[in-house]
């Protein structure tokens, strides 16, 4: 009676952001539905209660205490950015890292147990306290997601992620989820031994007090995963520093380096390394990583509040722009009705879907119902049922406007009318409209399945519903819609034109095309420009190139090849050999100083003229619509963030 009567005292005692409940089975239940949000964040106050929770529990102890969401959009995003954006001490920001660390070290060493309950995106500081259960249970639907992606924001998981994640899921598949950011799934978690189980949402309840109660041990490691993890880590850290070396430097990106450092010296406590604490929380990689991060969600926000969504989109045009869209969109669960002069224009397009749909699904029922989505319609029946219309022939403007007139009677009321045209200006091809303020741009970059970002095209006298409708649909299918003013080559080809224009005009000075590349790789670009052009195809950065610089003459690297057919990448031969599919280069010269700045000069010159023009709102957008459409280095924070350093 005691007991109860003092845990109904505790349970009752009132949080901000967590609930306390007992259950007359002896459960504890902590539930965190953080106020005022619409997603739970690790923020010290919730922190704070978290630990309030687990002195009340001290006390009288429970049979065991099951950790779970009150939101419907997931169990717990991660720590709170804002209050990252915050830290500008390195008091502070140890501050911060012993907070989570020592908390989680308490819920681990807790003697009853205790159970992650995992639906929705469990991330970050999130899955470090799902880590610090003893059991976590992994709820089967399309929204949970598990990973430790503070990787991308420039920092390291800081909480018991770093020594708790390698403990259940081996060295290996821990550090590639850590210096990735990648996530996992229910199903993978179960498997990689992350999760103790996956189950559907309708017995998720009753599974959770089973296993709770259970008594059941922890899947144990294999001999040679806890090896890796002991007396072997020098030879998982030595081949995990080779692979990221790869892909990242040190001078751009210190944090996947200080996560091996910190694994395999320290056991995943970053406290016992201050000075790397210091070092990465308060580099401008973190700092910029999590302004880009901010930009992100800014750009997220664009056709938040339209209530617009799509359920059938119909694509004209099955090349590689139009064919790529529609597969994507049919992956994102919509109906899709590809439309070209006959099946057999349209089956290229189907074939590249299907490989997009088994890559990217991994179950083949999943796979086969994307698949299903995604149908052929040379007769264009599709238009009269479509919500978005998105045209994506050949760049000419006769063929546009004879394809607009033949349209234009069959669109459904409210239906977006759109064009990917990358080059034209949508003025001059809405004039074969009778409802002319109708038609927006929706432009995606290639590869389609790669780049997040799309720019909504509004022309003079658009309808602002029909952009705002735009934006929501291109939110809808998981992209990052950028509003841009209809300008010649918007904001991203505007900004490459100069860009590449500049690296060929250093070939034709007798720079090798290794040596232009290897420049803008150390300034931290993902590609070369000279790889970049053979990608675009050279032909098209002839067409871009006359429309977008000002009528100055073509390089002579350029003309040449295009002369003798060697158009990049899909021919097989461009400035470099792609016979085995990946470009062969040879090795780079010296590096001339200053090349780098000189190169990227004429892609930031043309970035301030455009915010300056309207093109785009401001240079924020600016910045994340450059990083985003061109991958320019996220570590600078953007072309006009990197000037202000």
């Amino acid at each position: 009676m005691q007991r109860d009567a003092v845990m109904e005292q505790l349970t009752g005692a009132k949080m901000k952001h967590w609930q306390l409940i007992k259950e007359n089975s002896g459960i504890a239940v902590a539930v965190l539905d953080k106020a005022e949000e619409s997603a739970n964040s690790l923020s010290a106050e919730v922190l704070a209660e978290f630990g309030q929770i687990l002195d009340q529990l001290d006390v009288y102890p429970p049979k065991g205490l099951i950790v779970r969401s009150g939101k419907a959009a997931g169990f717990i995003a991660g720590a709170d950015i804002g209050e990252f954006s915050q830290l500008d001490t390195q008091e502070k920001g140890r501050a911060l890292v012993d907070r989570g660390w020592t908390l989680f070290n308490r819920l681990a060493a807790v003697k009853y147990p205790t159970l992650a309950l995992v639906r929705g995106h469990c991330l970050g500081g999130g899955l470090e306290l799902a880590l610090a259960c003893r059991y976590l249970l992994a709820v089967d639907e399309s929204g949970t997601k598990m990973g430790l992606p503070e990787v991308m924001l420039g920092i390291f998981p800081g909480w018991g992620g770093m020594l708790r994640l390698p403990e259940r899921v081996g060295p290996s598949a821990a550090l590639d989820m850590m210096l990735t950011g990648r996530t996992v799934d229910g199903k993978k978690a179960k498997k990689l031994g992350l999760a103790d189980d996956c189950v559907p949402p309708r017995v998720m309840e009753m599974a959770a007090r089973q296993l709770l109660l259970s008594g059941q041990p922890r899947r144990p490691l294999p001999l040679m995963q806890r090896l890796l993890n002991g007396p072997l880590k020098a030879v998982v850290a030595n081949g995990a520093r080779k692979q990221v070396a790869k892909k990242a430097r040190p001078e751009h990106y210190p944090a996947p380096y200080a996560i091996i450092d910190l694994w395999a010296k320290h056991n995943g406590n970053a406290l016992a390394a201050p000075e790397v604490v210091d070092r990465i929380i308060s580099s401008p990689t973190a700092r910029n990583l999590v302004r880009v991060f901010h930009l992100q969600e800014r750009l997220k926000g664009f056709g938040k509040d339209a209530n617009f969504r799509a359920k059938h989109v119909h694509v004209i045009g099955a090349g590689v722009m139009g064919g790529d869209i529609a597969a994507w969109c049919a992956l994102r669960g919509l109906t899709v009705t590809l439309q070209d002069q006959t099946v057999e224009r349209i089956a290229p397009a189907i074939a590249r879907a299907s490989k997009l749909f088994n890559r990217r699904l991994r179950d083949p029922l999943k796979a086969r119902l994307a698949f299903d989505r995604l149908i052929p319609d040379p007769q264009g029946e599709g238009v009269r049922h479509a919500d978005v219309v998105i045209e994506a022939i050949f760049e000419n403007v006769e063929a546009k406007h004879a394809l607009f007139r033949s349209l234009e009677p069959k669109l459904k009321p409210g239906a977006v009318l759109a064009t990917n045209t990358s080059s034209l200006r949508l003025e001059d091809l809405r004039v074969a409209l009778q409802q002319p303020e109708r038609l927006v741009g929706i432009h995606f970059f290639n590869p389609v399945a790669m780049m997040p970002l799309v720019e909504v095209v509004e022309a003079e006298g658009c309808n602002a519903g029909a952009v705002q409708a735009a934006c929501a649909f291109v939110k809808q299918i998981d992209k990052l819609p950028l509003p841009v003013k209809s300008a010649p080559g918007f904001l991203v080809n505007a900004v490459l034109a100069p860009y590449m224009l500049a690296a060929m005009r250093a070939v034709d000075e007798g720079l090798t095309p290794e040596t232009v590349d290897e420049a803008m790789l150390a300034f931290g670009m993902p590609m070369g420009p000279i790889e970049l052009v053979d990608t675009v195809g050279l032909d098209i950065a002839m067409a871009a190139g006359k429309q977008l610089a000002g009528g100055a003459e073509p390089p002579k690297c350029l003309l040449a090849r295009v002369e003798k057919n060697q158009l990049g990448k899909k021919t097989g031969q461009g400035f470099y050999d792609w016979s085995s599919g990946r470009a062969k280069k040879g090795a780079p010269g010296a590096v001339p100083a200053g090349l780098s700045e000189k190169l990227a000069k004429p892609l930031v010159d043309r970035v301030h003229r455009l915010v300056a023009n309207g093109v785009v709102a401001d240079a924020d957008l600016a910045d994340a619509g450059v990083i985003f459409g061109t991958g320019f280095a996220p570590f600078t924070g953007g072309p006009l963030h990197r000037g202000k350093g």
